[in-house]
C-alpha cells in the first residue's frame, strides 16, 4: 500500500495516531512532516513519543532546530521552520541522523525534501476548510519498508474502528 488518506477529528486523535506510528516504528525510520502552521505536526509528533514509550513531552524544537528524546528507540525531532535555504539546511549534518540508531522525525520537510533520505514516510496534514479541529492527513510511503508501515498501520486503524 502507496497512501492512506485520513481525517482527524481533534488534537486528540492526531496524537492517537501518532502513537500508532511511534509503536510501529523501527531504527532507521525517517517520518517526513509538511503541512501549514498550525496543522497538528507537533501534535502528531507528541503522539510519536508516546508511541516510542518517552516519556517527556514533545515540544516543537523550532528554536533549537533538533531535540533529542530517548524511549523505546531513539527519537530526533527536527524543525526546519526557521531555516531559509537549502544551504543552511545541508550544514547541519543531518545525515549523521539519519543514517543512525533512531527514528527521525522532521516538521517543515518540505524545506529541504532533496536532502532528506529518499526512503521515508511522507506525512502531509491540512487544515479542512470551515472547521477548527478537522485534518485530513495523507500519508505516502517512498519505499518498501514505508509501505509496508502503512498497511500495519491501516490494520491497527481497522480493528480500532476510530478514522474515516
Amino acid at each position: 500500500m502507496k497512501s492512506l488518506k485520513l481525517s482527524s477529528h481533534s488534537p486528540e486523535q492526531t496524537q492517537l495516531l501518532g502513537s500508532y506510528l511511534g509503536k510501529l516504528a523501527q531504527e532507521g525510520d525517517a517520518f517526513l512532516l509538511m503541512g501549514d502552521l498550525g496543522t497538528g505536526k507537533t501534535c502528531l509528533v507528541q503522539g510519536i513519543t508516546q508511541g516510542l514509550g518517552i516519556k517527556e513531552n514533545a515540544l516543537s524544537p523550532s528554536f533549537v532546530i533538533v531535540r533529542q528524546y530517548n524511549g523505546r528507540l531513539r527519537l530526533y525531532h527536527i524543525d526546519l521552520y526557521r531555516l531559509d535555504n537549502i544551504e543552511e539546511i545541508a550544514n547541519l549534518g543531518l545525515d549523521e541522523l539519519f543514517y543512525n540508531e533512531g527514528v527521525c522525525v522532521v516538521e517543515w520537510a518540505e524545506r529541504g525534501l532533496q536532502l532528506l533520505p529518499q526512503n521515508n514516510l511522507l506525512i502531509q496534514l491540512n487544515y479542512v476548510s470551515k472547521c477548527e479541529t478537522e485534518r485530513t492527513i495523507y500519508l505516502r510511503a517512498k519505499g518498501e519498508r514505508y509501505s509496508g508501515l502503512i498497511r500495519e498501520l491501516k490494520s491497527v486503524l481497522d480493528k480500532e474502528k476510530v478514522w474515516s
